[in-house]
């Protein structure tokens, strides 16, 4: 039993006997609890904005399942689709109406998509992206950025190199040499690297992959021009430009960060958001593009549960419901009220930070410098980052267990629900 959970003999016990039948005891590293030293508890049930653990403790929660709970927990509206679609069947492997359905709400929302194909997670889609792309321009060659994660994707699943020209080196066991031969990985925001790069290697390269707001290492911002600067040398060069936005896509817009920074990426992963909490995933981009897929051209890509009907009908409702709601500017009230507070508690505690938010995501860093890649990410004072998330779990405030983590708010969160979890913040400040 963890110190910082008092009394949670039961989730204790469970993670005891998890560890015996489960790698780590977890199904996901970061539920692990390895980067705040400490042990999870287990949840029992969550509704709204609040999450209970087996041990019958509360929580305001800021995670919503990693982003796509953007309505909150087990919204009335959500669990009713649920149950009338369950009512026909749960899975077909036959082509059903909500997935057209879904297909033309996508690509209505989504400018640069002009057909979608449905898959059953965020990692299905940005390989499936790498792949097309790979088959559409006849190229081997993949850029990626150091601190950027789009899935246990093995080509994808590497570090960086030692320079700018060298490609990197595989981020975990198994994945081959030969495969983290072909991903050139870059640091983020810097232009000169780049640019050296399309100057040296740009016939062979097929396309750059980014989150375009990377949520895997805290939350970065690209510098102004950056993103457009991605846009102009894949089209010069005559590769592609990927949006990995399983993160952000139907989060922070309709039309995700492309939306808001007015660029069309040529295929763009999606996920979260559109399957109301279960598990789904999407990829999409130019009709020229998308038309080599398997049946109509020779990139293959296949799913069981691909489309099947209740993420379909959950993802279609949870969508409508935001835009009949004017989700998102709620949202940004709430990440703002948010972001204000807690950085008035910091600056009077006088406490060195950052904090990146844009709309209902937003990250807290303890250091006194501009975020603008993984490196200075890391170069925050995790120790501190510690003390904070335990205090605040204590007082039943469930942040991110990592620094490295993007939290997220919902809809169901309130103004009140907010003003509690910065009186707990104030606390756990003063602990530090």
């Amino acid at each position: 039993m963890n110190p910082a959970i008092p009394n949670a003999k039961i989730s204790a016990a469970l993670f005891a006997k998890a560890k015996t039948l489960i790698p780590g005891g977890v199904n996901s590293p970061v539920r692990a609890f390895r980067n705040v030293d400490g042990d999870p508890f287990f949840v029992r049930r969550a509704k709204g904005c609040r999450i209970e653990d087996v041990d019958g403790k509360t929580y305001i929660d800021y995670i919503g399942s990693w982003g796509p709970n953007i309505l909150g927990h087990a919204p009335t509206i959500l669990t009713h689709a649920i149950h009338e679609a369950s009512k026909d069947g749960l899975s077909f492997g036959i082509p059903n109406p909500h997935e057209v359905e879904m297909a033309q709400l996508i690509t209505s929302w989504v400018p640069s998509v002009e057909k979608v194909r449905m898959v059953n997670s965020g990692t299905e889609a940005t390989m499936s992206c790498v792949r097309l792309a790979r088959g559409f321009t006849k190229r081997d060659k993949i850029i990626k950025f150091d601190g950027c994660y789009h899935g246990h994707v093995d080509s994808l699943l590497v570090a960086a190199g030692s320079g700018a020209l060298t490609c990197g080196e595989p981020d975990s066991a198994g994945v081959p040499k030969s495969f983290a031969n072909e991903t050139i990985v870059l640091p983020y925001n810097n232009v000169e690297r780049l640019e050296e790069t399309f100057a040296a290697m740009g016939e062979q390269i097929a396309a750059i992959i980014v989150e375009s707001y990377p949520a895997n290492a805290g939350l970065v911002f690209p510098q102004p021009g950056y993103l457009q600067l991605l846009r102009d040398l894949t089209a010069k060069h005559g590769a592609l430009l990927i949006f990995d936005e399983v993160m952000t896509g139907f989060r922070l817009a309709k039309g995700g960060v492309q939306e808001l920074e007015s660029l069309s990426p040529d295929l763009t992963a999606m996920g979260k958001v559109i399957g109301g909490g279960l598990p789904v995933g999407a990829f999409g981009g130019r009709a020229d593009i998308m038309d080599q897929l398997a049946p109509d051209g020779p990139v293959y890509q296949a799913g069981t549960l691909s489309g099947n009907p209740l993420a379909m009908v959950v993802g279609l409702t949870q969508l409508r419901e935001l835009e009949k709601r004017n989700g998102y500017s709620q949202l940004d009230t709430l990440g703002k009220h948010l972001e204000d507070g807690l950085r008035g508690l910091l600056t009077e505690k006088g406490i060195p930070h950052r904090i990146n938010r844009v709309g209902s995501m937003f990250c807290l860093y303890f250091i006194d410098r501009d975020i603008l890649n993984v490196d200075d990410v890391v170069a925050q004072d995790f120790n501190i980052f510690k003390k904070f998330f335990w205090s605040c779990l204590d007082q039943g405030v469930y942040l991110a267990p990592s620094p490295y983590e993007t939290g997220f708010l919902s809809l169901a969160h309130t103004i009140g629900d907010l003003d509690d979890t910065l009186t707990v913040m104030s606390t756990a400040l003063d602990k530090i």
